[in-house]
Formats: structure tokens, C-alpha cells, sequence
């Protein structure tokens, strides 16, 4: 969409704002609740998480077919409100899923959760990034509106498969939805996940989690709402884009995802999300080496493996840690409260990216040293958690920096 609008014209500001529209990924908290406990009409038989996967997978495949056949040559606003559809969906999506990896996993299983964490790693890279590798390659030859068509189709058959071999997980005693008893719902839902969350962690520990949680993925998310712009703008090509950035960061994100989840249970979460923050600063570094030496291929293949490198670490030790501190019985909610909370960074602040570049003039090596940068207050949180949690933690989770 970032290379749709800027063929259309649109300014850096207004790319960096029009992303704004995924800031639902940081309230689909609110709703969480909603996936964790109310049935379904029609599709509740296949089990709460499938059915609302399988809900999900058709919105966007309808909000995706109204994008192809309209586009923001036409409309911005009808661009716009439909985005806003397919956020909507996609967040709620992202909601279910979760919780199905979380709820599949056995509790005598902890030491899987960073298994679970690289299978979704390589999961949400491989459905953006492999068909954004075709996308790439066909944008120019057949169009946007064409390619956002025939990954609407994508999404077919594999809601098919969702439909015929996922099976559901067992879950806790529900607390069942009744509108005759709406207030005491919300406060076994909504209020209970919050209270239970704070009282299995201790008011301070919950805090400074919170505080990590926000932090952590601040300067990635300012360098990814901006990086595709900055490809086009330094002088890359839409094959370029595709073949590098989605293709080979794909395949780079795929093997070290993996690798990570082993490194993961070896090393502890903790001490995997330092090192990978300060190996985040540093890949962003390499960007600020592109803008000074211009469009040379080989530079953007040392970023791109270096960046899928330490998202892929990240990413995973990322997930592992929320999940640790996921309450069962409230999966969707308070995993979507977590993830919408580490979300916001690229939702809401990051849509100021674009006028952060172009108060720097479009001096894009000041912007990436900026975004490297960012990661410094989450890392000293990070320090004090893991001396905090000590020998309390398991060792999946609490070896320290």
C-alpha cells in the first residue's frame, strides 16, 4: 500500500498518516473479549478460535476484492474506509489466532511457547512477505489493482485448510455471553483479565512489563512504516523491492526464526531480547549507510539479511515473553492487550514518521540513526525486569542480561 500511494502521489506525511489506520491493532483489546467468549452464528460449531479465524479470512477477502476494484487513484477516502475494514479484520484475526497457539499448547508445555512463537513468526513473515515478493515483481507489468485481487484469491484456500485440519483446542470453563447479564459479563471478562494480571504479577513487575512491552519495537516500527517510501525515493526499483525486501528478508526471517526458537529455550527470553535490541540498533544503522551511498543492491542485501536477522530473534523472543505472562482462561484478551500495547509503537507513533523525515529535510540517515537510537530506554526496563524476576521465573524466561 506504501508503494501504491507514493505512485499515486501521495507525500511522505500523508503515507506515514494513512498507516495510521492500523492503529485498531492497538485497541482490538477492546474486543478481545468478544472472540474469547461469544459463539458465533452459523460458523460457532466449528469451535471459537476456527470460527473466528474462518470469519476473518472471508472479511478480508471481501475488503481486499473492494480495494482491487476501486484504489486510492480514485478515492482516497473509499481507499481509506476500506483499509480500515481489512485492519479491523486482520486485527481481529491476529486476536484468534493467538489465541489458538497459546490455548494448543499444553500448561506442563512452557518450554514450547518459543517453538509456537517461531512457527507464528514465520507464519505472519511468509504471508507478507512471500506474495509481496510476487506483488513486487507484477506491480509495474499488470498493476496494483490486478495484483490486490489475485491475493484476495490467495486467502481462499487457506481458509479452506483452516476449516479442514486445525483442530480446536480445549479451553478453561468459559464464561458464556448473555445480554440479560451484560455488566456482570463485562466484569468477568474485561475486568477480571486486567485484575488477574496485575494480581498474578505484583503491581511493579506489571508496570515495568508494560513499560518494556511499549517501548521495545519503537524505533523498528518508525524505520518499517517509512522503509518502502525510502527504497523508492533512494532509487530502487519495484523488482528490486520485491526480490531483496521480500523475498530474500523473507527467506532470511523464515531459517533464523527457527534457529531462535531453539536459542530461545537455550539462552532464556530475557537475555534474547537484549542482545536482539541492540542488534535492532545497529541493523538500522546499515539504512543510514544506503542514504549515504545510493542504490546499490549489494548494500541493500547486507541490510535486508542483517534487518530479517534481528526481527526474526526479536520477533520470536518478543512473542515467547508476552505469552509467558498470557493468563489462559483470558488468552485472546489479555494477549491482544499485550500485543496492542507492543503495537503502538507502529500504529500510532509511527504514523508521525513521515514528518519526522521531512522535518529532517528527507535526510534519511539521520532519520535511521534516530530509530536506532529508540530502543535505549526499553533495554534499561529490560535490565531491572530480568534482576526483578530472578529465580522466581523458569529459565525460559529468566536469564538475565
Amino acid at each position: 500500500m506504501t508503494a501504491w500511494l507514493t505512485e499515486v502521489g501521495l507525500s511522505r506525511t500523508g503515507v506515514g498518516f494513512f498507516g495510521a489506520v492500523l492503529v485498531l491493532y492497538t485497541i482490538n483489546f477492546l474486543w478481545a473479549p468478544i472472540v474469547d467468549h461469544v459463539r458465533l452464528p452459523v460458523l460457532g460449531h466449528l469451535g471459537q478460535r476456527r470460527s473466528w479465524i474462518i470469519a476473518c479470512q472471508g472479511l478480508l477477502i471481501v475488503f481486499a476484492v473492494l480495494l482491487a476494484l476501486t484504489g486510492p487513484q480514485f478515492s482516497l477516502t473509499t481507499t481509506a474506509l476500506i483499509a480500515i475494514g481489512i485492519a479491523a479484520a486482520s486485527a481481529t484475526q491476529d486476536l484468534a489466532i493467538d489465541a489458538y497457539r497459546i490455548t494448543v499448547i499444553g500448561e506442563d508445555e512452557p518450554e514450547l511457547l518459543g517453538h509456537a512463537a517461531a512457527m507464528a513468526t514465520c507464519g505472519w513473515w511468509t504471508g507478507s512477505s512471500l506474495p509481496g515478493v510476487v506483488a513486487f515483481w507484477l506491480a509495474d507489468p499488470i498493476g496494483w489493482s490486478n495484483v490486490y485481487l489475485g491475493l484476495a484469491v490467495l486467502v481462499v484456500p487457506i481458509t479452506l485448510l483452516v476449516w479442514r485440519l486445525f483442530p480446536e483446542p480445549p479451553r478453561p470453563t468459559d464464561v458464556p455471553f448473555d445480554w440479560r447479564r451484560l455488566d456482570s459479563w463485562v466484569q468477568d471478562t474485561y475486568f477480571d483479565a486486567v485484575a488477574e494480571f496485575f494480581r498474578r504479577n505484583g503491581v511493579q513487575l506489571a508496570l515495568g512489563l508494560l513499560g518494556f512491552i511499549f517501548l521495545f519495537k519503537i524505533g523498528e516500527a518508525f524505520l518499517g512504516r517509512m522503509v518502502i517510501r525510502f527504497y523508492i525515493e533512494v532509487g530502487f526499483s519495484n523488482a528490486d523491492i520485491g526480490t531483496y525486501s521480500k523475498g530474500l528478508g523473507w527467506l532470511v526471517t523464515m531459517v533464523c526464526a527457527l534457529a531462535a526458537a531453539l536459542l530461545t529455550g537455550r539462552f532464556g527470553v530475557i537475555r534474547g531480547l537484549f542482545l536482539a535490541g541492540i542488534a535492532m540498533a545497529a541493523t538500522n544503522l546499515l539504512f543510514a549507510w544506503i542514504a549515504i551511498t545510493g542504490p546499490d543492491t549489494r548494500a541493500l542485501a547486507y541490510a535486508v539479511v542483517a534487518d530479517g536477522v534481528t526481527s526474526a530473534f526479536s520477533t520470536v523472543a518478543f512473542v515467547a515473553f508476552i505469552s509467558f505472562y498470557t493468563s489462559r482462561l483470558h488468552t485472546a484478551a489479555q494477549y491482544g492487550a499485550l500485543a496492542s500495547l507492543g503495537n503502538s509503537g507502529r500504529t500510532v507513533l509511527a504514523a508521525s514518521s513521515g514528518v519526522v523525515i521531512d522535518a529532517l529535510g528527507g535526510a534519511w540517515a539521520a532519520f535511521f540513526v534516530i530509530t536506532a537510537v529508540m530502543v535505549t530506554p526499553s533495554l534499561g526496563i529490560l535490565v531491572w525486569i530480568g534482576r526483578r524476576i530472578g529465580r522466581e521465573a523458569p529459565q525460559a524466561m529468566s536469564s538475565r542480561p
